[in-house]
């Protein structure tokens, strides 16, 4: 054996004994990453769907369908995973548009592929009051009198795929090339906006970003909140003591790390205070905590009736986990900002500084004040009820755009 291979192995064996195997693990992972390819990421749509801006506007029909006739609207999206908020609130809308007695169709866009039958069987279980039959983006964009895209990936897309007259929307949930450092993707996905396509922006914080990062005026909806789903359980005799997580590693802009270490601190300060995490297999946790990878509607619901409060942290658009923990009585700490006020005006909000020691004091405040009962029944009635006004706009949204102004 060579010195050199000695020395590797004597320092793989030393990372081993201090740090673990997992640790071990990920560093190989990561060496066989750049060795084995060429040190950059994929792009999380194929090169060959990406449009640009600069190009021939597409086309539109020189006249709509008589008006009150109904039609038909595609609706371009990633494949869902059960419980996502984002396809959630689509889907609400395409149930709004169904029951105006439109046609709605789901166009999947998979970039690696992937089984249409899974797919659909997953949308099937997770939204069974939509109807909308599910295809595949390559079967093609024929036949729509309508098309929305649903993010910057999709709104790619329908700009390549979509060439055939048609009048094409944008449901603008959030301000994306925030989810990318600036960068090749930061400026595809603001180039999106600019494709040609009617905005509808889900809440003032998207609309007003689009105006001052891009100039794009828009239709503006507000967010709702399942009022049927997240309420505070009367039946319930059990008092409140704990503080709920919604942990999305994979998602920068929910704050996972900043909010591990804010839990940390917190459970240092009251260890007596039970710890609940929930959407991730979280682990390696540097604090006691039961952990919830996965759960329904119903029982997230039940959870937050356990609580006093919940991390709702978003570093963009915000959370709707803040306005369901309110409308189930416990108490949202929501990273303090501008863009985060603009949506959540709620005076049973918890606004703390983003950082560690900030988020921690503010659980505390929450945690140690008297009235945990009268308090939560008074954030839950402060919610908006349901989903109402976004489902009315965007259905009276669609219909202008078809219709037209015949």
């Amino acid at each position: 054996m060579t010195k050199t291979r000695t020395r590797v192995l004597k320092k793989g064996l030393w990372t081993l004994r201090t740090a673990g195997p997992r640790t071990v693990a990920r560093k190989a992972a990561k060496l066989a990453y750049v060795r084995l390819g060429d040190g950059s990421p994929e792009l999380s749509i194929h090169p060959d769907d990406i449009a640009d801006s600069a190009r021939p506007v597409l086309p539109v029909p020189t006249q709509g369908p008589p008006r009150n006739s109904k039609f038909t609207v595609g609706w371009i999206c990633t494949p869902p995973a059960l419980g996502s908020g984002g396809h959630t609130t689509m889907f609400r809308m395409i149930r709004a548009l169904e029951d105006a007695g439109h046609t709605c169709i789901v166009y999947l866009y998979d970039r690696h592929g992937g089984q249409l039958s899974t797919h659909t069987a997953i949308i099937r279980e997770g939204w069974p009051q939509v109807h909308a039959e599910v295809r595949h983006v390559g079967s093609g964009l024929a036949g729509l009198d309508a098309c929305v895209a649903t993010s910057w990936e999709s709104a790619h897309v329908l700009a390549t795929h979509g060439r055939q007259p048609m009048r094409r929307l944008y449901f603008v949930q959030d301000y994306e090339p925030y989810f990318h450092p600036r960068g090749s993707e930061y400026a595809l996905a603001e180039d999106s906006y600019r494709l040609g396509f009617r905005c509808i922006a889900l809440g003032e914080m998207v609309a007003n970003s689009l105006v001052k990062e891009v100039g794009i005026h828009t239709d503006v909806t507000q967010f709702g909140c399942d009022t049927a789903v997240y309420r505070v359980d009367q039946t319930s005799h059990s008092a409140r003591s704990g503080v709920v997580f919604y942990a999305r590693p994979g998602n920068p802009r929910r704050g996972y790390w900043l909010a591990r270490l804010a839990l940390r601190d917190f459970h240092q300060r009251h260890p007596e205070v039970p710890i609940y995490v929930y959407g991730a297999d979280a682990r390696d946790l540097p604090f006691d905590a039961k952990v919830y990878p996965r759960l329904t509607p119903m029982e997230l619901n039940s959870l937050y009736n356990r609580c006093v409060a919940g991390l709702a942290l978003s570093f963009t658009n915000i959370s709707l986990v803040a306005e369901e923990l309110l409308s189930a009585g416990a108490i949202p700490v929501v990273n303090d900002s501008p863009e985060a006020r603009a949506d959540l005006q709620n005076p049973y909000v918890a606004w703390a500084r983003p950082t560690p020691a900030g988020i921690a004091e503010a659980l505390t405040a929450v945690v140690t004040t008297p009235g945990i009962d009268a308090r939560a029944n008074s954030a839950s009635r402060s919610v908006r009820d349901g989903w109402g006004r976004a489902e009315r706009d965007v259905v009276r949204i669609v219909e202008e755009e078809v219709y037209g102004s015949q």
